[in-house]
């Protein structure tokens, strides 16, 4: 799976639990949605074209200047300008958004808050690969797909923000083409939906979004990895697409009582239930589950803790037992009472879960933690006032 230094993020309950965004941001981000023409795959750009009375080969040439990081209609020169007018008169926009600040660690990785048509601001990260024993080239994009998150979970930076909307695919897919102009020297190689928000509370954008990020800028689906701590009904509907994608399970707890602890809306989703889920995803779609666990001192990372987590997985045969652990230190967030866990302590964990059969375990590596890269840190800070970096210039 991916490196995001995010905090997985984003614990999620029963849809009737979990707060909805009000009408009126539901209806802008519907509009918005509308407007905008990336995220969009090629049939439905060709039928766009079609409806406003132009030939369909029109679509194609939309689609290749979304796919070359057109920030406006105008940019798109080998359309004309009757056609471009027309566009615009209809009120269809790209749907890029401005790059407000950015931050870059000593090892390369940078996130950067973007400002979105609204004002609203989302957090995304390059995170490139530097180790020499792995694909030198590979560039990780670390996404966000909502506006903060409604879950509140107790250990993450984004739930402190509370919810404001879902993100549409053109927000979701801009967020890499920025980062793509980042990095000019290196290609995106690896999608992970870690950042801001619960992605399958976004489920169809997130999906959409995926479809053009595989199809369109043609980022492997396996090198695409959706995270998300489990909504009721939502690992099924993703299973029905038979992507090829990673599923991560934000876990972060062998049992439900204490599940329940970091994440409250996980009261509404026991975890027997969700664990049901993923063999069902993975019979689904032939994909085994990633289950990231954030280790935190003294809460959930004693060697007990790493017995419990090895039983849960062996009490559901070997569709889970295939499953990948990614370990995850905590990272420190301010107002939060946590204390990240010794490296003695941390590989103390995998040992025991591989003593118990579970064989392929990782540690995720901190990226970027300096620069408050863990998901929702840098926008907190921004909006304490700490973040004294210019706002940098539209591309």
């Amino acid at each position: 799976g991916g490196r995001c230094r995010s905090v997985v993020a984003a614990a999620a309950s029963a849809e009737a639990e979990s707060p909805s965004p009000s009408p009126s941001k539901s209806a802008f981000v519907k509009d918005l949605r509308e407007k905008q023409l990336l995220g969009l795959g090629l049939a439905d750009l060709e039928a766009k074209v079609i409806g406003l009375g132009e030939k369909k080969f029109r679509g194609k040439q939309v689609y290749q200047h979304l796919l070359q990081g057109v920030h406006s209609i105008d940019d798109m020169t080998s359309l004309s300008k009757v056609f471009r007018e027309k566009l615009k008169d209809e009120g269809l926009v790209v749907g890029r958004s401005k790059i407000h600040s950015t931050a870059k660690a000593t090892d390369g990785t940078e996130k950067l808050l973007l400002e979105l048509a609204d004002g609203a601001i989302v957090e995304c990260v390059g995170i490139p690969c530097d180790d020499l024993e792995d694909n030198r080239d590979r560039l990780t994009v670390c996404v966000s797909s909502q506006v903060g998150c409604a879950m509140a979970c107790t250990f993450c930076a984004t739930g402190k923000m509370g919810f404001s909307r879902n993100l549409t695919s053109a927000e979701i897919v801009d967020q890499v083409l920025h980062v793509a102009q980042r990095f000019p020297d290196q290609r995106v190689s690896n999608i992970v939906y870690m950042g801001m928000g619960e992605p399958a509370m976004n489920l169809n954008m997130v999906v959409e979004s995926q479809q053009f990020l595989n199809k369109g800028l043609g980022i492997g689906a396996r090198h695409i990895t959706i995270s998300t701590v489990g909504v009721p009904n939502t690992i099924r509907k993703l299973a029905e697409h038979k992507l090829q994608i990673i599923l991560a399970i934000s876990l972060h707890a062998p049992n439900q009582a204490l599940r329940e602890t970091l994440i409250p809306t996980a009261k509404a989703y026991p975890l027997e239930a969700l664990m049901e889920d993923c063999v069902h995803y993975f019979k689904t779609t032939g994909r085994r589950v990633s289950f990231e666990y954030i280790l935190i001192k003294g809460v959930n990372d004693e060697i007990q803790h790493a017995n419990e987590l090895a039983q849960l997985l062996q009490s559901h045969g070997n569709e889970l037992m295939r499953s990948h652990v990614n370990l995850i230190p905590w990272n420190a967030i301010d107002d939060a009472d946590f204390q990240r866990p010794s490296r003695n302590r941390v590989m103390a964990f995998m040992r025991q879960l591989k003593r118990q059969g579970v064989n392929s375990v990782s540690v995720r590596r901190a990226r970027g933690s300096e620069e408050a890269a863990a998901c929702g840190q840098l926008r907190n800070n921004l909006r304490k006032g700490k973040v004294a970096i210019p706002p940098a210039p539209a591309l």
